[in-house]
């Protein structure tokens, strides 16, 4: 407990007040940022356990981040989105939900498990897109931890990269309201949804609901974000046929042109005692999207084993428009013509620059 008190108290020196909140009689104050809508007496914290109430006002995290890489754009996963662009990803400390199952647990689970934290590195918008443009990347991603919970300092970078020709981005678990998909929309151009499943019982055990996500994917397709969905196949908890094809349907009832990404989990955290996910797995996943009218699936994370579904493919004549392996761009048809198969003219949706 002593590490979590100590971070807390380093965290809370790195805090302004807040936008995504209404107050509330007797200093109390509702939080708009997640779908929990945490209501937060004076002196306490949000579910996250970094949004918290100092005399009825707010404070958020801010001035800081806890892992800052750069990456190809593929690894976010967004595959129709700037192929082969580099992608600056940062990320602060915390979640809004517990998954034994994280491989981002050392940044988003250190303020509850003693094992987890990394220290805190004060920064400032302008260094961030500064070293973003140094190294020719050309987009800003929020991720590692949950960006949701940490949205007022994600737009203070994007309005600077926005303003220097970048790109914005948030890697996210979904769990979102109408008021933080509002205050993002300006500033955010792509969003990537990590769909854990089907089933609600489960994910009330990970902290969230369900719907809540499901109500998050539509309302990115409403607003217009480019948005993909990413599905962590796990053995016995999410990879039955049943559970799956309900999820493909749903996306295909928000739009049969949303990319699915479903990736193989891989042993770690809380969750060591199951096998990794064969290919075979991700490939009869890949398969069930397709099958449900999905147009663009993609089984993820294990390069080289998993053929055609790396690849993007023109759904109209099948021709072949993107070739990947792994976070490789091999060939690239579709960034020239803007998007246009170039054998049959077919529009194929993304952000193609």
């Amino acid at each position: 407990m002593a590490h979590a008190a100590t971070l807390e108290q380093i965290l809370s020196r790195h805090a302004r007040e807040g936008e995504l909140y209404e107050r509330l009689p007797g200093a109390r104050l509702r939080c708009h940022a997640c779908g929990h809508r945490c209501l937060i007496p004076p002196g306490q914290r949000g579910i996250c356990r970094v949004r918290f109430n100092a005399d009825g006002r707010l404070m958020v995290p801010s001035g800081y981040v806890g892992s800052l890489q750069l990456d190809p754009i593929e690894k976010k996963p967004f595959f129709h989105a700037y192929p082969g662009a580099r992608a600056l990803s940062f990320g602060m400390l915390g979640c809004d939900l517990h998954c034994g199952f994280c491989q981002n647990w050392l940044s988003s689970q250190a303020l509850r498990d003693p094992a987890a934290g990394t220290p805190p590195q004060e920064v400032t918008p302008r260094e961030i897109v500064d070293m973003a443009l140094r190294h020719r990347a050309r987009v800003l991603t929020s991720t590692y931890n949950e960006p949701l919970i940490t949205s007022e300092w994600a737009v203070e970078i994007f309005k600077e990269g926005k303003a220097r020709g970048l790109t914005c981005s948030y890697v996210s678990n979904g769990n979102a309201t109408s008021e933080v998909l509002d205050f993002l929309r300006p500033w955010v151009d792509l969003y990537k949804v990590d769909l854990k499943g089907f089933d609600d019982r489960r994910y009330r055990k990970l902290g969230g609901v369900l719907q809540t996500v499901l109500d998050t994917i539509r309302m990115l397709h409403a607003r217009g974000f480019w948005a993909e969905v990413v599905t962590l196949v796990v053995p016995g908890h999410n990879d039955s046929d049943e559970e799956l094809s309900a999820l493909a349907r749903f996306l295909v009832s928000v739009s049969p042109d949303i990319p699915w990404h479903v990736t193989a989990f891989h042993r770690d955290y809380r969750m060591t005692d199951l096998e990794d996910t064969p290919a075979r797995t991700v490939l009869r996943a890949a398969e069930i999207g397709l099958g449900e009218g999905l147009r663009y699936v993609y089984a993820g994370n294990l390069p080289g084993r998993v053929g055609r579904f790396e690849n993007t493919c023109c759904p109209s004549c099948k021709t072949l428009l993107i070739e990947r392996e792994g976070y490789r761009i091999l060939r690239d048809r579709l960034t020239e013509t803007r998007g246009a198969c170039p054998s049959c003219a077919t529009k194929i949706p993304g952000v193609w620059g």
